[in-house]
């Protein structure tokens, strides 16, 4: 059963409800950013994902995967098709938290509160675009280094040597840029090695540095984001989109049609 909040205004308490096998933080902007900027203040060692309905579909086949998310600080509602399945289960005010507008609220934020943001995955190219691009945008924002890791393990002294590198910058905000699952798994495994929060922001880098350009505000709000990215990148996307969307549709359809039969089992029960 879910569970009931009034539609008219976010709970003050945290709640997370399952999408298919993801469970999502149900949170507004406000919420979300100053939980993140409290972090961030205190240079706790943080998990934020982004969830999509890529991210939820790959909870549903991967064990190892559903425990990343489920064990994450913080499970935002990326993606239209995640946000009008929270809506369906009675949320009816939850807004799209997106890497992209997330990591720039972020900066913003941080620009004014004077975090030092650290910027970790994607091409040498794009990060220098990046970092021009946050600088013309917040003149005051700290940004205390970038990192470009090669696309592949990386064995344990590479790995400690950004590690360290990222502890003597002093960040606050570790935004990751690697795609999904890849950069869920890296900030899975740097929880309690790297003292600051870690946002995993997927294609936000590309979007921000200009060298991907995102879809028009029309498509992202009717949920055809996927469908721009996929034109764009057929030989690389078709799986993941047409195939991982497919299988989110009958995931989200079997917990719909399963919720009836839920709540009459739990007003069944004693106490109930």
């Amino acid at each position: 059963m879910s569970p009931r909040v009034s539609p008219a205004a976010p709970p003050s308490r945290r709640i997370r409800q399952q999408v298919i096998d993801a469970p999502i933080d149900v949170l507004d902007w406000p919420r979300a950013l100053d939980v993140i900027a409290g972090w961030a203040a205190r240079r706790e060692s943080r998990v934020v994902c982004i969830c999509n309905a890529h991210s939820v579909v790959t909870a549903s086949q991967d064990p190892v995967f559903r425990n990343i998310i489920e064990s994450a600080d913080m499970a935002t509602a990326d993606g239209m098709p995640v946000v009008w399945m929270l809506r369906r289960l009675g949320f009816a005010w939850q807004p799209r938290l997106d890497g992209p507008e997330l990591m720039w609220r972020s900066c913003a934020q941080a620009a004014r509160r004077g975090d030092r943001v650290f910027l970790y995955g994607n091409t040498p190219e794009t990060l220098a675009a990046l970092e021009r691009r946050l600088r013309e945008a917040f003149p005051s924002l700290v940004l205390v280094g970038a990192i470009s890791p090669p696309f592949r393990e990386l064995d344990p002294a590479e790995d400690e040597r950004n590690v360290q590198q990222i502890a003597r910058s002093g960040a606050q905000l570790v935004f990751v840029s690697l795609g999904c699952p890849r950069q869920e798994r890296w900030m899975h495994a740097h929880r309690g090695r790297i003292d600051a929060v870690m946002v995993g922001v997927g294609a936000a880098f590309d979007f921000h540095a200009g060298t991907v350009r995102r879809a028009p505000p029309w498509m992202q709000a009717s949920g055809l984001e996927w469908l721009h990215r996929l034109l764009a990148e057929p030989r690389r996307l078709w799986r993941r989109y047409l195939v991982t969307n497919s299988l989110y549709l009958a995931g989200a359809a079997r917990q719909l049609l399963r919720r009836p039969w839920a709540r009459a089992a739990a007003q069944d029960r004693p106490g109930g």
